[in-house]
C-alpha cells in the first residue's frame, strides 16, 4: 500500500478540507465533487482522508462488511438469516473502505458477476461482489469523475439514489447493500459531468492554483519533504492527522444531538429561493452540511455562520444557468449570501 500524505499537511484549499471532513461525519449529504486545475491536491486531500479515518466494526467473514448493530434491513442476505435465526456475529475492527473506480472497469467489476471459478469447479452459481460492495459502509473514490462511461453513471445512479446494489444476469438474481459517499474529481476543461450525476454529490468544491508565493513554496518544500522520506514526514505530521481523527470521531457522536433552529431552516429556504434552485434537494444538504460542521467545532446548533460557509459548497452546482448574468455560480451564492445575511 503506498503512503498517503498526511491530511493535516495539506496547505490552503481550506472549503475543499472542510466539505472533505463533513461528508466524512455525516455521509447522508451526498458526497463530495471537487472540480479544478491538475496539481491542485485533490486526490491527496481524499487519500489522506481516508487514511486517518476512525477504524468501523464489522461481521468477521463479509463480503459486504455489514455493521454488526444495524438493523435487518441494512444487512446483507446472509447477515439477515443469521439474525433471524438469533445467531449473534462476531465483529471485529476495520479500515474505512476507500475504493478507486478506475475509468476502464467493466461493467461486471463495478456491479459484481457470475463467481467463474466457482461455476466451472463446483457446479455452483455464486455471486462475485464488484466493487460497489467492497465500498459499502466507506467511500467510492473516480478520478476524472466527468470521464465516466454513460453505462457505468447509470449504474451508480441506480445504487446512490436506493443505497442498494441490484444484479440480475446469468441466472442470478441478487441484491445487497450499497451505501457509500461518493467522492469525484476531475478537471472541467476535459468535459462536464452528467446533470444528473452532478445533482447526487452533496457538495461541490472547485480548487485552483495558488496564486501567492508563500503558499505555493510551502506546498512544493512540503511535498518535497515528503518524497524524500515519506515515513519520517507521515511521523512529523501524526500527532496533527491524530486531532483531526479525534475531532471526526466526536463530531460522529455528537451528530444526533445539534439541533436545527427554525430561524436557520427559514435562513436556509430564503437563501435558495433567492439563487432559485431547483427542488429541495439543496435546503436539505445545506441543512446537513451545517448540522455537521457544527458538530465538529463543538457547537450544540447549527446557525447562520455555519450556513454561510457551506452555502457555496452545498448549492453552486444546483443553479440555473442564467443567460443574463455572466457571473459564475460561486459569485452568485456569495453574493446571495451577502445580501442575505449582511455581516
Amino acid at each position: 500500500m503506498p503512503i498517503a500524505f498526511p491530511f493535516s499537511a495539506i496547505v490552503g484549499q481550506d472549503e475543499m478540507k472542510q466539505s472533505l471532513l463533513v461528508a466524512a461525519v455525516d455521509p447522508s449529504i451526498g458526497g463530495v465533487l471537487v472540480f479544478g486545475d491538475r496539481g491542485t491536491g485533490k486526490s491527496t486531500a481524499i487519500r489522506g482522508l481516508a487514511a486517518l479515518l476512525p477504524k468501523m466494526r464489522a461481521v468477521v467473514g463479509c463480503a459486504y462488511g455489514c455493521d454488526p448493530e444495524a438493523s435487518a434491513g441494512s444487512l446483507c442476505a446472509e447477515c439477515r438469516d443469521k439474525a433471524a435465526k438469533g445467531i449473534k456475529p462476531k465483529s471485529h475492527q476495520v479500515p474505512v473502505p476507500v475504493v478507486d473506480l478506475p475509468l476502464g472497469a467493466t461493467e461486471d467489476r463495478v456491479i459484481g458477476a457470475l463467481d467463474l471459478e466457482r461455476a466451472l469447479t463446483q457446479g455452483e452459481k455464486a455471486f462475485e461482489p464488484g466493487l460497489l460492495a467492497r465500498a459499502h459502509r466507506g467511500f467510492l473514490y473516480i478520478d476524472e469523475v466527468n470521464l465516466l462511461e454513460d453505462h457505468l453513471v447509470d449504474a451508480l445512479l441506480d445504487v446512490a439514489a436506493s443505497g442498494e446494489n441490484l444484479v440480475e444476469r446469468e441466472g442470478l438474481s441478487l441484491r445487497h447493500p450499497a451505501r457509500f459517499v461518493l467522492v469525484g474529481s476531475g478537471n472541467p476543461e476535459e468535459g462536464e459531468l452528467r446533470p444528473q450525476l452532478l445533482d447526487r454529490f452533496g457538495l461541490s468544491v472547485e480548487v485552483r492554483t495558488p496564486e501567492d508565493l508563500p503558499t505555493r513554496v510551502k506546498v512544493v518544500r512540503l511535498r518535497d519533504e515528503f518524497e524524500r522520506d515519506q515515513p519520517a514526514f507521515v511521523a512529523k505530521w501524526k500527532r496533527k492527522d491524530g486531532k483531526i481523527r479525534q475531532q471526526i470521531e466526536a463530531a460522529k457522536a455528537a451528530l444526533p444531538a445539534v439541533t436545527v433552529p427554525d430561524e436557520t431552516l427559514e435562513q436556509a429556504a430564503r437563501l435558495c429561493m433567492a439563487l432559485g434552485t431547483d427542488g429541495l434537494r439543496g435546503e436539505l444538504t445545506l441543512i446537513r452540511a451545517a448540522r455537521a460542521l457544527a458538530a465538529l467545532e463543538g457547537d450544540s446548533a447549527a446557525g447562520v455562520p455555519h450556513l454561510k460557509r457551506v452555502a457555496a459548497p452545498a448549492l453552486r452546482h444546483r443553479l440555473r444557468r442564467d443567460p443574463l448574468d455572466e457571473s459564475g455560480s460561486t459569485v452568485r451564492v456569495q453574493r446571495a449570501v451577502e445580501e442575505l445575511f449582511p455581516a
